[in-house]
């Protein structure tokens, strides 16, 4: 008995039962819907097993469950900050900030991102500067320390970050490493066993239920955040690897951007790490004060913003729109893809086209071939409106930073791209203090000293073979 016909109507049938479930029953957008259904159409079985991998989105409920939100009155006082903007009662100690009030108001509103402004930050550009001091940080930690890197490599940095691990949990201190294990998949067991023999806990985000065999691979947690002892925490765009420092031939000089923060800021930092720490782990953390010391230390305003794709929104994603659409000077922005969506896009071209100094720096060299195509794709359309777009040519520019009028700005973890948006689990901070974001601006017109400009007449003489790469990585960018 032949049972081909009956196979093959198995197959068809269970396309059209996928196929109506991502019309249907998710929440997609158009382009990627039709993305799939014609992955399904063209290409059913390995289509399907594309679908697993690549497709299936998380649950909108939130995958991080913790009571310290609650403990910590953390929904209180976020109605409360939400009641006394309603009425003009907030009080923002930076009249300067006062244009922005909307901007707080949505993160807090969509994000519970509180607003704190009794922050002090440090901003490093240079990877040696901000590991040196992270790694003093770490060695003066007396009750605990918190780690997770979206990447650590087993090489001379990872060795170092490693041993002082070890180093403070041998001395008592309660020390928690997290990982994704995406992004950390060449890390070795020896340098996790090195950890923990000494007694820290250490621990991946989405790993596999299978070995090798990864249906979440898809969706990787992004986030770089490190807290000491609740008083000092770091966010930001430097990873731990060799690379970072410079030391890679391939990328040369890392230029990144990353904040040391003090002040109560940290507080929510804390609770970003606890919640994807109790999500990874099966040794939750438990509320203790101990984990909230940190005080006042100086006059930044700030909001640590998370966005993943468990949220319903896509919070940092909004939150540099309405950056954008607030600018009535400039915006300039350093990113290492350039991937946005049509709203981001369309932001950016409305403001350049309404006269606003939009300028777009990205790097001269891929990590990343298909991305770096895509990225060439979507800064054409900028150029046609009028922005101008700068290629750094002094190593590997890797900084997610904006800066508009120079009054506020946001830097973090989340590239100017689809994947960072929806796939992603990122955490930015945006910052509320002219003085600092002052600061940041002097970074990017140093970094103008290492520039070529891409004008739209040189955009134009790209060969045929270029366009044809822009336009194969422009189609499937939705999943670079």
């Amino acid at each position: 008995m032949d049972i081909t016909p009956y196979l093959l109507g198995f197959i068809i049938f269970f396309n059209i039962v996928l196929a109506f479930a991502i019309v249907f029953l998710e929440r997609r957008n158009p382009t990627a819907t039709w993305a799939w259904l014609m992955v399904l159409l063209f290409i059913p079985v390995a289509g399907f097993i594309l679908y697993l991998v690549f497709g299936r989105k998380l649950s909108n409920k939130s995958i991080f469950t913790w009571d310290t939100k609650s403990k910590l009155g953390v929904k209180t006082a976020v109605q409360h900050q939400l009641r006394e903007m309603e009425h003009g009662k907030y009080q923002i100690s930076d009249e300067q900030m006062l244009p922005y009030k909307d901007i707080f108001y949505l993160h807090l509103r969509n994000n519970d991102a509180l607003i704190t402004q009794d922050n002090k930050v440090d901003v490093f550009t240079d990877g040696k500067k901000k590991f040196n001091e992270l790694l003093k940080d770490m060695d003066k930690a007396t009750d605990h320390i918190h780690l997770l890197y979206y990447t650590i490599r087993d090489d001379s940095l990872g060795q170092r970050v490693a041993q002082m691990v070890a180093k403070k949990a041998k001395e008592g201190v309660q020390v928690k490493v997290l990982y994704d294990d995406m992004g950390s998949r060449t890390i070795s067991k020896k340098i996790i066993r090195l950890m923990r023999d000494a007694g820290a806990d250490v621990d991946s985000f989405f790993p596999p239920l299978i070995p090798k065999v990864n249906l979440k691979i898809n969706h990787r947690n992004h986030r770089k955040i490190a807290v000491i002892d609740g008083k000092v925490g770091y966010i930001g765009g430097f990873n731990i690897g060799d690379e970072y420092l410079g030391y890679k031939k391939k990328f040369g000089y890392w230029r990144d951007t990353h904040l040391r923060i003090t002040g109560s800021a940290v507080l929510h930092l804390q609770t970003r790490f606890i919640l994807d720490w109790n999500q990874a782990s099966r040794n939750d953390i438990v509320y203790d004060e101990r984990y909230y010391q940190a005080e006042p230390a100086g006059t930044v305003g700030m909001q640590i913003v998370s966005s993943g794709p468990d949220s319903e929104w896509e919070q940092i994603k909004h939150g540099y729109i309405k950056m954008i659409m607030s600018a009535k000077k400039y915006v300039f922005i350093q990113t290492p893809y350039f991937i946005p969506d049509e709203s981001l896009l369309d932001a950016l071209k409305i403001a350049s086209l309404s006269g606003i100094d939009v300028r777009i720096m990205i790097p001269n060299k891929p990590d990343h071939p298909f991305v770096y195509w895509a990225t060439y794709s979507y800064v054409g359309d900028l150029l046609s409106a009028g922005a101008t777009v700068y290629i750094y040519q002094n190593g590997f520019l890797h900084a997610k930073t904006i800066v508009v009028d120079g009054k506020i700005a946001s830097v973090g973890t989340a590239n100017i791209d689809v994947r960072s948006f929806r796939l992603n689990f990122e955490v930015n901070a945006f910052l509320y203090n002219e003085t600092l974001v002052e600061m940041l601006v002097d970074e990017f017109e140093k970094d103008m000293e290492y520039v070529s400009e891409l004008t739209f007449a040189l955009y134009k003489q790209r060969s045929l073979w270029i366009r044809f790469k822009e336009s194969l990585a422009r189609l499937i960018s939705p999943i670079l």
